[in-house]
């Protein structure tokens, strides 16, 4: 509740909200006898009743003064005898006198002090301050945000569109031949057509397909702002000095809390999810590209140089194949990382297969839930079979 401002009615409330402005009376049901069996929680619950203003007086005390709440309890009843004697009406203690009488003589709990009281009542704002800071980036940015908003869309659509355009079939015979052709495995490739046959048997291949869609666009889009990154990064100790605990950050930061923003940035749809999964998944291609970048043996740059090579030359032509495979493991690990973020997107009307999941949840349909899940279990070892690094020495 916490009400901040005096809010007046109009008149005839009742009649718009109903009795007392739309408040609601809520009954406590027991097992049959046990009133009479515990007639001290009997009384107490039938005498219970909570009012608008006392409900805003414990959360302003616990919300605004940061009080812990049992200590709030404890100062609202001091200060509200009428309630408290009214709730224990009835109430005895263990030797039979009445409950109000004791609590009025008992000792409130023990508020902390020194040190601890005083770091308790010196909050430093840090929500107060984001929260103003989100609103005024949203005023000031709306057209910039508007333009965000219409580029991520129209991109995660056209691929969507893309995909649905082309039919099942032919879609499935051509993700398995790109499957021979990236694995050269017959028996990868009689997977992914099983794989791919089998989710469309269950019912999910447009939500597949979104999936998708998405996964691809938050890839490329991760991957074109890492690499570049990573490879500035193993150039520079100091630009990745600077990095380090950013992407620390990023990688320990719970999902959800990259929603709260981006939902009040860009509402409700796909955007949100993406900007959240892009900034889920970039720090593996960052990482790794600077770890492969960084690797590259130093005979082989010495051998480069010698030859006459420019920057430029040494980059494209020593250190990129030479940490290519470690880069693509980090593209492997941005797709599954963006794969990971299905559920988590849905939630803000991202679509896809985390929207069958979402709904399970909600109504506790195991069945949904589990072809779901195991849609998107196939969907992740499709991806991560086709776009893993090949391991030397190991046939495929």
């Amino acid at each position: 509740m916490n009400m901040r401002f005096d809010l007046k009615y109009l008149n005839g409330g009742d009649d718009v909200f109903g009795p007392n402005y739309g408040g609601a009376t809520i009954y406590t049901v027991t097992r049959r006898g046990y009133s009479a069996e515990c007639p001290n929680i009997g009384h107490l619950l039938a005498n219970l009743k909570f009012s608008l203003r006392g409900e805003s007086e414990m959360m302003a005390a616990i919300l605004d003064r940061h009080e812990q709440p049992d200590i709030a309890a404890a100062e609202w009843l001091k200060t509200n005898p009428t309630a408290s004697k009214a709730w224990l009406g009835g109430v005895l203690t263990f030797d039979g006198k009445p409950a109000y009488a004791a609590l009025a003589h008992s000792a409130p709990p023990p508020r902390p002090g020194g040190f601890e009281q005083w770091i308790i009542s010196h909050k430093i704002p840090v929500g107060d301050a984001m929260a103003v800071a989100i609103d005024t980036i949203k005023t000031h940015g709306t057209f910039v945000f508007d333009g965000i908003s219409i580029v991520i869309r129209g991109m995660v659509d056209g691929v969507t569109a893309a995909l649905r355009m082309l039919p099942a079939p032919a879609l499935i015979v051509g993700i398995a031949a790109l499957a021979y052709v990236l694995r050269r495995s017959w028996t990868l490739m009689a997977f992914v057509a099983l794989a791919l046959l089998f989710i469309l048997n269950q019912g999910y291949w447009i939500a597949t397909l979104e999936t998708l869609s998405l996964v691809l666009v938050a890839t490329f889009a991760s991957a074109a702002i890492g690499v570049p990154l990573g490879i500035a990064a193993a150039h520079r100790p100091r630009l990745f000095a600077a990095l380090r605990p950013v992407l620390d950050l990023m990688q320990t930061l719970p999902t959800f809390v990259y929603l709260i923003p981006t939902l009040v940035l860009f509402g409700l749809g796909v955007v949100p999810g993406l900007i959240s999964t892009v900034i889920f998944a970039l720090p593996a291609p960052i990482r790794l590209t600077h770890l492969g970048i960084s690797s590259v043996p130093r005979p082989l740059i010495e051998a480069g140089q010698s030859f006459g090579a420019t920057p430029m030359q040494l980059l494209w032509k020593i250190e990129l194949p030479s940490a290519a495979t470690t880069i693509i493991a980090g593209i492997t690990q941005c797709i599954m990382l963006s794969l990971s973020m299905v559920v988590i997107a849905a939630l803000v009307g991202a679509g896809g297969l985390g929207v069958p999941v979402v709904r399970a949840l909600n109504s506790v349909q195991v069945g949904m839930g589990f072809e779901a899940g195991f849609t998107i279990v196939l969907l992740a070892i499709i991806l991560d079979r086709m776009s893993r690094p090949k391991e030397r020495g190991v046939s495929q």
